[in-house]
C-alpha cells in the first residue's frame, strides 16, 4: 500500500459499509452492457463475462466501480434527474459509502476481495453516451479502478465491507 493509502487506512474504522446496487459486464469493446444480478469475480483478472478478462493478468483496471452518490452528482451537472449506469460503462454501482475514502484500500463484496487503486477517469465516449459536457461533469466522479485479490461470487444486495490490511488473509497481505 502506498503512503496515501496508509494515511487513509487510519480512518477506515469510521467508514460505514456500502451496498452493491448494480452489476454490468461488457462482453466486447463498445458493446452494450449486460446487466446481471450476480457474477464471479476472478482473482487477478476481473468479472466473468467482461471483456477485461482477455486483458493482461494483474492489471490495475480489472473492475470499475462507481457510487450512486457520484451518479447523482453527474446527473445534476448535466441537468438530468438521473443517469443510467449502463451508459457510464462501470461494472459495479454501490451506495452508502464515500468512494474517495476507498482509494488504495481493501474491501470485500460478497465472497470477493478487491483493492481500489486508480481513479476511473471519464473518456471521450462519455460525450457520445451522455451528451456535451459529460466528461467535465464526470471529472472527480468517475469512480475507481479495482484489482480482484480473491475471487468469488458477488451479487446485487451484497454489502461492501472495508477491510483493514491486518484483516486480509495472510495469502493476500
Amino acid at each position: 500500500m502506498n503512503a496515501q493509502g496508509r494515511l487513509l487506512s487510519r480512518y477506515l474504522a469510521d467508514l460505514p459499509q456500502g451496498r452493491l446496487e448494480w452489476i454490468g459486464v461488457r462482453p466486447e469493446r463498445k458493446a452494450p452492457m449486460v446487466v446481471v444480478e450476480q457474477c464471479q469475480a476472478l482473482e487477478g483478472m476481473g468479472l466473468q463475462g467482461d471483456r477485461r478478462l482477455r486483458g493482461r493478468a494483474g492489471s490495475g483496471r480489472q473492475v470499475s466501480l462507481i457510487s450512486r452518490e457520484f451518479m447523482r452528482s453527474i446527473a445534476a451537472h448535466l441537468g438530468r434527474d438521473s443517469v443510467d449506469p449502463a451508459l457510464l460503462r462501470r461494472n459495479l454501482v454501490v451506495s452508502g459509502i464515500n468512494l474517495n475514502a476507498l482509494r488504495y484500500q481493501y474491501f470485500q463484496i460478497g465472497e470477493a476481495i478487491f483493492q481500489a487503486n486508480a481513479l476511473c477517469q471519464p473518456c471521450s465516449r462519455m460525450e457520445q453516451a451522455l451528451g456535451d459536457g459529460a466528461v467535465v461533469a464526470m471529472l472527480g466522479y468517475g469512480g475507481l479502478c479495482l484489482r480482484v485479490l480473491r475471487g468469488g461470487r458477488v451479487a446485487v444486495g451484497d454489502a461492501l465491507v472495508p477491510l483493514p490490511e491486518s484483516a486480509l488473509p495472510s495469502s493476500l497481505s
